[in-house]
C-alpha cells in the first residue's frame, strides 16, 4: 500500500526555486523525498513536481544558480492588476465554489479581448523549463480548474493531455488556458496547496512557499492548516515547510520576480539541510 506522499503548493517563480532548493537541500543531508509514491503539484508546484520527476535536484538547484541574473522587481504593473483584480473577485464570492466560477468568467472574457498569441507562447515557456515532455511512470496529479463551471480538475498520466498542457493549465492564473474545447485556470483556486488530495496516505510532506497563508476568508477551509485537518482525521501523518525568516526575505514583494529565485534557492537549500535530520524519521 502507498505510504508517502509530497505535496508542493504555489508561490509563483520565487516559491519554485525555494522548493528545488528545500528539495535539494534534503537531498543532500540525505533525504530524498522524490522517492514519494505520489506528487501532487499545484501552480507553480506542478512545476517542481514534473521538474523532480525527470532531472536531480541537484541539477535543478544548480541550473536556478548558474541562470542569467534578472533586475529587481517589485509588485507593479500586471503584478499589482492581477492582485486587485481577483482580491475583488474573492470579496463578491459567496463561497469557494462562487469564488472559481467567478474567476473562471473573468478569465474567459479577458481570453475574449485578448487576441489569442499568449496560448502558443504560454505552452513554450512551459514546455522548455521542463527537462522532459512526457508524463513519469510514477504516480503524480497535476490541479487546475475548469474555467467554464468551476469544477476543480486532476491531470495525471492517464488523463491523455501533454504534460506541458496540464502545467499551463495548473500555472493560469490570468488569461485561462485552452485544451481542447475546455479552458482551465490555476489548481491554487481550489486550494493553493491541495494537500487532501493525498487522503489515504500514511506520511504527507507538504511544501508551501505561501506558509499555508489564504486569501480568502477563513470559513472557506481553503487554508493549509482545513487541508492538515482532514487528513490527520482520515489517518494520515502530515509534517509542513514552510520558508523560514531568510527564505522570506529573498522573496520581497513580488513572488513572479525572477531575481529572487537564486536567493529564495540558496535560502531553501540551507533551510532543507537544517531540516533533514528531524525529517528522516518521519519519512522512512
Amino acid at each position: 500500500m502507498p505510504t508517502r506522499a509530497l505535496v508542493l503548493g504555489g508561490g509563483g517563480s520565487a516559491g519554485n526555486a525555494w522548493e528545488i532548493g528545500v528539495i535539494a537541500g534534503l537531498f543532500d543531508a540525505g533525504l530524498d523525498v522524490t522517492e514519494a509514491d505520489l506528487i501532487i503539484g499545484t501552480s507553480a508546484g506542478s512545476t517542481v513536481a514534473a521538474q523532480i520527476t525527470s532531472a536531480t535536484s541537484t541539477e535543478l538547484f544548480g541550473a536556478i544558480l548558474a541562470a542569467t541574473p534578472h533586475p529587481r522587481t517589485g509588485p507593479a504593473g500586471p503584478v499589482a492588476d492581477h492582485m486587485e483584480r481577483t482580491g475583488r473577485i474573492i470579496a463578491a464570492a459567496a463561497d469557494a465554489a462562487d469564488m472559481r466560477r467567478r474567476m473562471g468568467a473573468a478569465a474567459i472574457e479577458m481570453d475574449a479581448m485578448s487576441d489569442g498569441s499568449g496560448q502558443t507562447g504560454r505552452r513554450a515557456t512551459v514546455a522548455a523549463r521542463l527537462p522532459s515532455q512526457r508524463w513519469p511512470q510514477r504516480a503524480m496529479i497535476i490541479t487546475a480548474v475548469d474555467a467554464h463551471t468551476g469544477e476543480p480538475v486532476v491531470f495525471d498520466r492517464h488523463s491523455g493531455v501533454d504534460l506541458a498542457d496540464a502545467i499551463a493549465a495548473s500555472t493560469a492564473s490570468g488569461l485561462p488556458y485552452r485544451i481542447g474545447g475546455t479552458r482551465y485556470i490555476d489548481g491554487g483556486y481550489r486550494r493553493n496547496e491541495n494537500a487532501d488530495l493525498a487522503a489515504g496516505y500514511e506520511r504527507v510532506l507538504v511544501l508551501s512557499p505561501f506558509g499555508g497563508r489564504t486569501r480568502h476568508p477563513w470559513g472557506w477551509g481553503m487554508q493549509l492548516a482545513a487541508q492538515v485537518g482532514e487528513l490527520s482525521a482520515g489517518g494520515s501523518s502530515v509534517e509542513t515547510i514552510f520558508p523560514d525568516s531568510d527564505s522570506r526575505d529573498t522573496f520581497g514583494d513580488n513572488m513572479m520576480d525572477l531575481s529572487a529565485r537564486p536567493p529564495a534557492a540558496r535560502a531553501g537549500y540551507n533551510q532543507g539541510r537544517a531540516l533533514a535530520a528531524q525529517l528522516i524519521a518521519f519519512w522512512r
